[in-house]
């Protein structure tokens, strides 16, 4: 048991470990089930952008919006334009705030890298959506508090991830080898979360998630 690391969604301690590999280990607490990777196996930032500026997501590339659709159909199902929100961890190439500012939404950016905009947190939103991006997150449990204050009463966290299923896929799951992935969500830690914060959650596909907050919310700030 790692008594001394507490988890950096819940807080809690005892975490035990759920795998090692050549490079790393990762711990799964046993109050909310995210596994995760100690501090000592981090990245710098340095280091951590360097990974993300050989990533090539291209606005206009026909395969990555159809896999961004996976999120932005169901969110503007759910989300009638011309709404207000924000893409966090949106990247270099923000392909999904595209999409949905041609769909007639109202968009801001933010991500810590490639659109550091610090007016965009201090902000109000009826969505917020995360692709691809908590599982970057050193300190989740910070990160989806503050996104979670930034809704308005009534909207939506849009979060798009891979999910961890068991130990036995877990050891085989290509997703865990990339270095800038710390931790990694279960459906278990998803229902953990909305219960915390009274979200309704609607799982869609194999990665999506879908959070609502309550519509008799004060909004934080």
């Amino acid at each position: 048991m790692n008594a001394d690391l507490h988890c950096p969604l819940c807080a809690a301690s005892g975490a035990g470990v759920f795998h090692r590999d050549r490079r790393r280990e990762y711990l799964r607490c046993s109050h909310c089930a995210l596994v995760f990777v100690p501090p000592a196996y981090h990245l710098s930032a340095a280091a951590e952008k360097a990974e993300y500026d050989l990533h090539r997501n291209a606005v206009d590339d026909p395969g990555y919006r159809r896999f961004l659709g996976r999120l932005a159909e169901p969110l503007m199902q759910r989300v009638p334009a011309p709404a207000r929100g924000m893409d966090f961890g949106c990247g270099p190439g923000p392909a999904l705030a595209a999409m949905l500012a041609e769909a007639g939404y109202q968009l801001m950016l933010y991500d810590p890298f490639y659109h550091p905009d610090p007016a965009a947190l201090r902000q109000h939103y009826r969505f917020i959506t995360a692709t691809e991006v908590v599982e970057h997150l050193q300190r989740p449990g910070a990160e989806l508090q503050r996104l979670w204050g930034l809704l308005e009463p009534g909207g939506l966290l849009g979060i798009m991830t891979k999910l961890v299923r068991d130990q036995a896929a877990f050891a085989n799951w290509h997703y865990k080898n990339d270095a800038t992935h710390v931790c990694f969500f279960s459906e278990q830690t998803w229902q953990w979360w909305a219960r915390q914060h009274g979200a309704g959650l609607e799982r869609i596909g194999a990665d999506v998630i879908l959070l609502r907050k309550p519509a008799s919310c004060v909004v934080d700030g």
